[in-house]
């Protein structure tokens, strides 16, 4: 079963880093993605495929690169499907 879904990780954050690694971890897990907004507390991303996927991808991204520190997660589900971002 496929879902869209709204990601908000909050936190100490570094925008580059954290998006480099956002979208690796979607290119992964073969999600699609749409980064909405980022900041030095917050990053709003869109992500949609495979259920399963999209719930690992929340755990992998939960724990961030080795220089952000992500304190919550907040998930919104979403009938939007992205633009693929590679």
């Amino acid at each position: 079963m496929n879902r869209a879904v709204d990601f908000v990780f909050r936190g100490q954050l570094d925008c580059d880093s954290f998006i480099g690694f956002v979208r690796h971890r979607a290119g992964r897990l073969d999600l699609d993605l749409r980064i909405d907004d980022c900041s030095e507390s917050a990053v709003a991303v869109h992500v949609a495929g495979q259920e399963d996927l999209v719930d690992m991808f929340e755990m992998a991204c939960s724990l961030g690169p080795y220089d952000c520190i992500v304190l919550d997660v907040s998930r919104a589900e979403s009938r939007l499907t992205p633009v693929r971002q590679d």
